[in-house]
């Protein structure tokens, strides 16, 4: 550090000249030209306004798996309301099983972003190059896409309808009038896609290694009507595979006929147990409502006991969902189940673990726990769970959500010399963290009902910002992928990012873009930008306005700063709507103490000073070798030559008098108080502005945190120059010490710089050289990658 001495005019000149002259960038401009004019159905507050509306779908579905054929047919009755202000002539259907069939766009959109990507093996869509070729033999030889056998009015009357690859149009023979309800009947059939290979976010498992049988994941599965919504109008984009589901809630009716020995996990609540379960499954079933821990209703020796066979027989299982937007279920032979019933709020919930003996002893032990975990957690955050059942299903999908129902991956391995299933440390959190993450989904997007095929990041940054409480909540030192601010620099200094704030399908990082960073965002500003309390109230505030509603981005931006009352407009622009990352530099400290005007301290303190200083060049060689002319000359020395500038004399003391008297008393206490003030300097070297958190460190040892808002910036982006004040004198100063705002470049933090230590890994590079399996040793991600592996 340098150290000057100045008075407060100098100090306020040196502030005045501190601000850059370079043309102004303003970073804390509002987002009125951004986001969309407030309506009367979406108010500038963030809330839902007063003519608010949205419309209805209601489901009676009769559907059999043909287990044989690995197909799957059904009928639908669907009751559409139109509770828009709109006269409709058309409606809008999706047909997602179609990306499946020959001519979807998602088989011939396959390419490469250059030919070192393919030589590198990864595909634009994420994949391996072995898997992105096997998925295109293999989508050439599978009759995929749904059958339309016919739709017709409830009079059994063909309606006229048209099918654009994902999407169907069915002209209404009349218009629907606001308020209207309109229902028809669909039937149809499709092949089931095998999900290693083909499927994407379902599908089926084989089991030809071990005993033969098949374990199905059913999503997707029956046509389903397209979301028409005030700030949209039709949701009808095409299905390409990244950007998910836009759904209208409902009720729904669903009959399910599979093999007799298979075990069906589904939405809903089972509606004929009786039908479908053994007296003693039953029994089971009703203890472990009121169960302390997980209560096994189909035990291990009796999924085995089921694997052995092949039923001849079919079973109807009836489930009823109230006010879900979609529908799913799975169906095995294989199927370990478990149960606990738990309480939220005031509604009774079971937690049920589905999963084949290939999958314990891992799920027997935290599935179900972790339902209840995620539920307790999630429900504090927001509002209480509203569903009667919740489900985590373990099969071929990586991890995927549906209303009361989630497909989770991660299974042991066997060992190699026991030949017991065991697993790694890595498998068990990954699967405690999936089954967070999906079974969370109910609240982010099942509840909280956003567009995912515009907006990815306001479910699944969100949720996965909801999984980090989740799992720090679980237990201590919890090793989170996301959510801390550190974990995300390296994407936030790469090359080639897209804004948050980038449609679903043109993400270039879907991962990062999509679940780390808008994470990280909210984690910043819950920890650093607002704090706990007010975060936590604002959150909550947009959670319990949009429950079983549509919020767009603009909401969830509005009702966080109506709530919190703090203009954030700085960071939605920053985090959500740019690429540049937070790399704040600490380029210099000057101190300054304030002038005391006494001439016997102020004279003294130079001296001081003066001593410090190092001998001159000059000085050191003369000494004692040249011969100086007044020393022979003792006549020529006066009273200048007996003292030197640091003596005080009685000029020096009337002027300190006569300044003093014109003094107010509390600018002569000032004076004696002996503080010490530092001008330091910080550039933006990133281009986000964020919140300064210094760590001070003062000559006697002391530290502590001075917080300086993000709004420090707002006249200078670039450079500012920020006047610190302590007590004793300052030795140190580290920006950002917690690594909590993601900054990318901490070897100019501090002041003093600190050395920063790192290690050679002196034989990575011949090591990976000899390792020609290491693409086929990381986990499989084809062209269906589930979001898990993401």
């Amino acid at each position: 550090m340098t150290r000057l001495h100045a008075s407060f005019a100098a100090l306020s000149l040196l502030a005045a000249f501190a601000a850059s002259a370079q043309q102004f960038d303003d970073k804390f401009r509002q987002l009125d030209e951004l986001l969309p004019t407030p309506t009367d159905t979406r108010t500038a507050s963030g809330a839902p306004g007063h003519a608010y509306w949205q419309q209805r779908a209601d489901y009676t579905i009769r559907a059999t798996l043909d287990e044989a054929k690995r197909a799957i047919s059904g009928t639908e009755t669907i009751t559409y309301r139109n509770n828009s202000p709109d006269t409709l002539s058309y409606l809008w259907v999706q047909l997602d099983q179609n990306m499946f069939a020959a001519d979807s766009d998602n088989r011939t959109i396959i390419s490469y972003p250059s030919r070192e990507a393919w030589a590198t093996g990864r595909t634009g869509q994420g994949g391996l190059q072995f898997d992105a070729a096997r998925f295109i033999f293999a989508s050439r030889a599978f009759d995929g896409g749904f059958k339309i056998a016919s739709v017709t009015d409830t009079d059994g009357k063909p309606l006229r309808y048209v099918i654009n690859k994902t999407m169907m149009r069915i002209d209404l023979p009349q218009p629907m009038k606001p308020g209207a309800r309109y229902a028809f009947k669909m039937a149809w059939r499709f092949n089931l896609p095998e999900n290693i290979v083909l499927g994407r976010r379902m599908g089926f498992e084989r089991f030809d290694k071990e005993d033969k049988n098949d374990l199905f994941e059913i999503a997707q599965w029956y046509p389903r009507m397209a979301a028409y919504y005030d700030a949209h109008g039709w949701q009808n984009k095409q299905y390409l595979g990244d950007g998910e589901f836009t759904l209208e809630f409902g009720d729904y009716d669903v009959e399910l006929t599979v093999p007799s020995d298979h075990i069906v996990a589904a939405t809903g609540v089972l509606q004929n147990p009786q039908d479908v379960l053994s007296a003693v499954q039953r029994k089971r079933l009703e203890q472990a409502r009121t169960a302390t821990k997980p209560v096994v209703i189909v035990s291990q020796a009796e999924a085995e006991a089921a694997e052995k066979g092949r039923a001849t027989t079919t079973r109807t299982w009836r489930f009823k969902a109230a006010n879900v937007r979609d529908f799913a279920f799975a169906t095995s032979r294989k199927f370990i189940w478990d149960a606990q019933g738990f309480k939220s709020g005031g509604t009774d919930v079971m937690a049920m673990s589905f999963y084949p003996k290939e999958a314990n002893p891992l799920w027997e032990k935290y599935s179900t726990p972790a339902i209840i975990h995620t539920i307790d957690s999630y429900s504090k955050y927001t509002f209480d769970y509203p569903y009667p059942v919740a489900i985590s299903v373990n099969g071929p999908v990586g991890g995927m959500e549906y209303p009361m129902i989630s497909f989770n991956g991660g299974r042991p391995t066997k060992d190699k010399k026991t030949g017991q299933l065991t697993y790694s440390k890595r498998t068990k959190y990954g699967l405690i963290s999936v089954i967070i993450h999906e079974v969370g989904h109910n609240y982010f997007p099942m509840i909280v009902n956003s567009d995912e095929r515009q907006w990815t990041w306001m479910d699944e940054g969100i949720n996965t910002f909801m999984q980090f409480l989740a799992e720090q909540a679980w237990e201590e030192n919890y090793p989170s992928s996301r959510g801390e601010a550190r974990a995300i620099v390296d994407y936030m200094k790469s090359r080639g990012q897209t804004p948050i704030m980038t449609n679903s399908e043109s993400v270039l990082s879907r991962g990062n873009n999509a679940y780390a960073k808008p994470a990280t965002a909210l984690n910043v500003l819950r920890e650093t930008v607002l704090g706990r309390e007010l975060f936590d109230f604002a959150f909550r505030e947009y959670a319990q306005r949009w429950k079983f509603k549509r919020p767009t981005p603009a909401d969830f931006f509005r009702t966080m700063e109506d709530a919190s009352g703090t203009d954030l407009d700085w960071f939605w622009r920053g985090w959500f709507y740019g690429t540049q990352p937070v790399d704040v530099s600490v380029d210099g400290i000057s101190e300054y103490q304030i002038s005391s005007k006494d001439p016997e301290i102020e004279k003294k303190w130079k001296k001081a000073q003066h001593d410090q200083e190092p001998i001159s060049i000059t000085d050191q060689r003369n000494k004692g070798t040249l011969s100086r002319y007044v020393d022979g000359k003792p006549g020529l020395k006066d009273f200048y030559n007996e003292h030197d500038d640091f003596t005080v004399t009685n000029h020096d003391r009337n002027k300190y008098n006569e300044t003093v008297a014109g003094l107010e008393d509390w600018e002569k206490a000032l004076l004696k108080e002996g503080k010490h003030l530092y001008l330091v300097d910080f550039t933006n070297v990133g281009g986000l502005v964020t919140p300064l958190v210094l760590e001070i460190t003062l000559a006697s040892g002391k530290k502590y945190i001075e917080r300086v808002p993000a709004e420090v910036w707002r006249h200078n982006p670039k450079k500012i120059t920020k006047l610190v004040i302590t007590d004793e004198p300052m030795v140190g100063l580290t920006q950002d010490p917690y690594l909590e705002t993601a900054d990318v470049d901490t070897s100019n933090n501090a002041w003093p710089r600190k050395l920063m230590p790192s290690r050679l890994e002196l034989f990575k590079a011949k090591r990976e050289q000899d390792d020609m399996m290491k693409d086929f040793n990381e986990p499989l991600k084809n062209i269906g990658e589930t979001k898990a592996a993401e």
